[in-house]
């Protein structure tokens, strides 16, 4: 009786072991467009030395996730896509003294689209009682960009002109609020009217409508022919040759992102004739120890804190439903953050 009893329990047992061993993902073992997205089993993450496992409830989309996906920052393949997200802490590794079971987090630099997300300890951090998961996650990898550019890669001050290309895409939004709270003067290149006006609602003075005007002849009207201080480029190949022309004498071009394609390899001398300074920085080189992690986070979160950030969910979207997500961040006709919601 016994026996019997027993091995009729064994299929349940070894049911409830696959299902604690596993979650849902979205997992890419192909290159290629949106379609090699695929919602499935995955096996769930093992914590290691120095990680925390996070359970998620928010998760960001990015443009660097698409990147990952068509093989613009190759990856080995199987993966899961995603750089960042929040949710609650689950488990502890060994060596990890600052974050326990229960605690509330942010993190970038883990993959993320899935329901559990091993992280490394210096990637996280605990979200402010007063911050949601999703708020904490709209924030996270595009202010923490938009932070470290306009406060290192080119210290913006008062007196400045700074112009912002996709200014009214997550990143861009992020950056006129910061620009424009620095003392900047912002000028925002946008595709639409309706992005112009999102754009001036979030810090920036000027706007340039790039589908019918000339964005370094309005540059030079609005600078009086001097250019600008910073010229902070995230779309890449496209615009690339305006961001040169648009950059006055000694100024500063930070190249950080690839939304119309790599920027083509150039000759350093085109940088010669105004002294042009030229950053492509990664975010993760501000995050490699832990006393700069802390800055940066905390800063961050100081500035939502205090009410000096605007925050724009544009949509949300279910895991099974990130194909939809990577389509509509790649059409250029969104504002705002991308969030996956658990």
């Amino acid at each position: 009786m016994f026996r019997s009893a027993l091995s009729h329990s064994r299929p349940l047992v070894n049911k409830l072991a696959r299902h604690m061993s596993t979650m849902k993902a979205v997992v890419v073992e192909r290159i290629g467009g949106p379609e090699v997205l695929e919602y499935k089993d995955h096996p769930k993450p093992q914590v290691s030395s120095g990680k925390i496992l996070v359970k998620n409830h928010a998760i960001g989309v990015n443009f660097i996730d698409t990147y990952h996906r068509s093989g613009v920052y190759p990856l080995p393949t199987p993966f899961v896509p995603g750089r960042e997200g929040s949710g609650e802490v689950v488990e502890v590794g060994e060596g990890v003294s600052d974050f326990k079971v229960g605690d509330r987090v942010a993190y970038v630099d883990a993959e993320s689209y899935a329901e559990y997300t091993a992280v490394n300890s210096l990637a996280a951090g605990k979200i402010p009682d007063n911050v949601s998961y999703d708020d904490a996650t709209a924030l996270l990898l595009q202010g923490l960009t938009a932070w470290t550019m306009v406060r290192d890669g080119y210290p913006v001050k008062k007196g400045d002109y700074v112009l912002v290309h996709a200014a009214a895409g997550g990143v861009g939004l992020l950056l006129c609020q910061m620009a424009n709270l620095l003392g900047a003067t912002v000028i925002g290149t946008v595709s639409t009217e309706e992005k112009a006006a999102l754009a001036k609602e979030n810090g920036a003075h000027h706007t340039i409508n790039y589908s019918h005007e000339d964005t370094v002849a309005r540059v030079n009207e609005i600078t009086n022919g001097q250019g600008c201080h910073a010229v902070l480029d995230g779309v890449g190949a496209s615009t690339w040759e305006t961001s040169l022309q648009s950059v006055r004498r000694l100024g500063t071009l930070i190249s950080f992102g690839n939304a119309s394609g790599v920027v083509p390899p150039i000759q350093i001398s085109c940088l010669s004739d105004k002294s042009i300074k030229l950053m492509r920085p990664k975010l993760f080189s501000y995050l490699a120890t832990r006393e700069d992690k802390e800055k940066w986070f905390n800063e961050l979160f100081q500035l939502q804190a205090e009410h000096k950030l605007k925050l724009r969910v544009h949509k949300t979207y279910k895991l099974e439903d990130a194909q939809s997500a990577h389509v509509d961040i790649q059409s250029r006709k969104t504002t705002g953050k991308l969030l996956i919601e658990l």
